[in-house]
């Protein structure tokens, strides 16, 4: 049965619940026991989907001992009665068409240094690397410390995949991501006519204050820097996970906290669904062939 790793950042959790919970194939989902990672438990549970909590240094043993080889849970001798022989033959068909997902979210603060951000991914990259068939990297650019990640680690010896667009290029941050890709992001930039714009997701309008104290003050949630008088709206992009009064009052406070109007713009899933399916593809092949 193959695994898929996934390093994720804290800042789309939505974007990974939804892709998770609209598997329809057999997934058995377990996710790195941390701090960070309670409110994604509940919102998979809120979309029906499950997962069992590990702490890190249990991970590799439960998840090899859940990947078994089925051959292990039959004796030989009885393979050879016809009953035996159907029931392995089911087992191991339902082995090629399931698929574990060990699911690591990576704090915010890591992105106040994109060198620190780029080691702790290394660091987690080398520990999952252990058991696992390929791992998808949860991130957009996030300052370009992810440009050339696979090149410059070579010593993983397992695939690597990332979120990327429709041109294959790896999306530029998580707000690209949220809006579908790079173009969909400069496309938005650039009907500002010049104006700043403060882009919020639902995570985003939720954590910027969180955001702020870990990152201690860089630009994107700097006070100061959000009073500034050429930022006058917030891009408002709703997801399929999070909507409703809370995403609305979020933004609605951050609006009057920083004196800027709000543009509603409708959010999109196909990056994060289209990349993870790519690597649940890809790995299930080359584990099954």
């Amino acid at each position: 049965m193959p695994v898929l790793s996934i390093i994720a950042c804290e800042m789309l959790e939505d974007e990974l619940v939804y892709v998770l919970s609209k598997d329809q194939n057999a997934v058995r989902l377990i996710t790195v026991e941390n701090r960070q990672c309670f409110r994604f438990v509940r919102k998979l549970k809120s979309e029906n989907c499950q997962t069992r909590l590990f702490p890190p240094d249990r991970i590799s043993f439960f998840a090899k001992q859940m990947n078994r080889p089925v051959s292990m849970k039959i004796p030989n001798f009885l393979l050879e009665f016809p009953l035996f022989g159907k029931i392995y033959g089911n087992m191991k068909e339902k082995n090629r068409e399931t698929i574990t997902v060990v699911v690591n979210i990576l704090e915010l603060g890591l992105h106040a240094d994109c060198d620190i951000l780029k080691s702790e991914i290394y660091r987690n990259m080398k520990e999952m690397a252990d058991f696992s068939d390929g791992i998808l990297i949860f991130y957009g650019n996030c300052g370009r410390p992810l440009r050339g990640l696979g090149a410059e680690f070579k010593d993983i010896k397992c695939p690597l995949y990332f979120l990327e667009d429709e041109k294959g290029e790896i999306v530029d941050d998580c707000i690209s991501v949220a809006l579908g890709g790079n173009d969909n992001y400069a496309e938005v930039m650039q009907s500002g006519n010049g104006t700043g714009m403060i882009y919020l997701t639902p995570m985003w309008a939720s954590g910027w204050t969180e955001m702020k104290k870990e990152s201690l003050g860089t630009s994107d949630v700097d006070k100061h820097f959000l009073k500034n008088p050429l930022y006058k709206n917030i891009v408002k992009i709703s997801n399929e996970i999070s909507r409703g009064e809370e995403f609305d009052k979020n933004v609605s406070n951050f609006a009057r906290i920083f004196d800027m109007s709000i543009v509603e713009r409708e959010g999109s899933m196909e990056i994060a669904r289209k990349s993870y399916l790519n690597a649940r593809n890809e790995i299930c092949k080359k584990v099954t062939n």
